[in-house]
């Protein structure tokens, strides 16, 4: 048996985490089991500055370069033999955010990727599904950022399309008005690119949705019918800020955006006419250990 330790970097929107996992080989050639060890998770926010701002606040720049000295701390105590660090729309959009990836380097030398949105949504969609999808089946993929929203269609066993939308739920804190025009866009490229397609069940991704799944107490493995996640979603909006902090024991950082990540995840139910989604609990940060893992990043 052997075991390798990696670690993925996921620098987003509205967090920045770090995943330490150890992939196990077995003598036997079977596949390697992934095995998550430590997830750390630090709520800087940086869509808050550039998505208003356009550039990444000096305050938070140093927080990030913190936040990168001690995930380059905590991999070598874990003894990570291999490591990637991605980042997504926040950064890719910041004026100063190359200028920000350039300095984290040369003082923590920790190199960041600022990738796109379909190689976002390729290496999250590279997850192990397997435990999910029936080959027969088709599957809206729905990965709901603080910037942007990954959709990819999975029918028949392969991916048929798939698009980024700049639409996220520390966006929509901002100005909600200003996101109509993109809001017409998700819900007519959906539409098209499900029609004629039946049974369509719905995959959900990200943090928000992991709590709401969580929350329900239901098992691994089983689905939110769209009924529940429409009353969940009044329920959420009833609510206070405070109160979705004192009462359901939300993070401050989770309190404000769960809100708008569930008006994103029903309207894609609604729109494609899945009543199912179906919650893995997985993430950027698993795609990239399985891409460093398999060398295909």
């Amino acid at each position: 048996m052997k075991i390798e330790k990696l670690a993925g970097i996921d620098i987003g929107s509205n967090a920045v985490r770090l995943l330490v996992t150890n992939v196990i080989t077995e003598d036997s050639g079977a596949n390697p089991s992934f095995k998550k060890s430590a997830l750390v998770r630090v709520p800087i926010r940086l869509g808050a500055d550039t998505f208003i701002k356009g550039i990444i606040s000096e305050k938070n720049k140093n927080r990030m370069i913190k936040a990168m000295k001690a995930f380059k701390l905590l991999m070598d105590v874990h003894g990570i033999e291999k490591y990637k660090a991605c980042a997504t729309s926040a950064m890719r959009e910041a004026k100063n955010g190359d200028e920000i990836v350039n300095e984290i380097f040369k003082k923590t030398s920790i190199k960041i990727d600022i990738i796109d949105g379909k190689k976002e949504a390729k290496i999250i969609f590279s997850t192990d599904l397997n435990h999910i999808i029936e080959i027969h089946k088709t599957y809206l993929y729905v990965d709901v950022g603080g910037g942007s929203t990954e959709i990819t269609i999975f029918s028949k066993g392969k991916i048929t399309t798939s698009k980024s939308f700049k639409i996220g739920t520390v966006r929509l804190l901002d100005d909600k008005k200003k996101f109509k025009a993109i809001w017409l866009n998700i819900e007519t490229w959906i539409k098209e690119n499900t029609k004629g397609l039946k049974n369509i069940n719905v995959i959900g991704s990200g943090g928000n949705i992991n709590k709401i799944f969580k929350l329900s107490g239901k098992p691994m493995g089983t689905a939110l019918s769209l009924t529940y996640m429409k009353n969940y979603l009044d329920f959420l909006s009833q609510m206070t800020y405070e109160d979705r902090i004192l009462k359901l024991d939300l993070n401050p950082d989770r309190a404000d955006v769960i809100i708008p990540a569930s008006k994103i995840y029903v309207a894609a139910m609604e729109w494609s006419g899945a009543t199912k989604i179906y919650v893995p609990k997985i993430g950027l940060a698993d795609g990239i250990v399985k891409n460093v893992y398999y060398n295909t990043y």
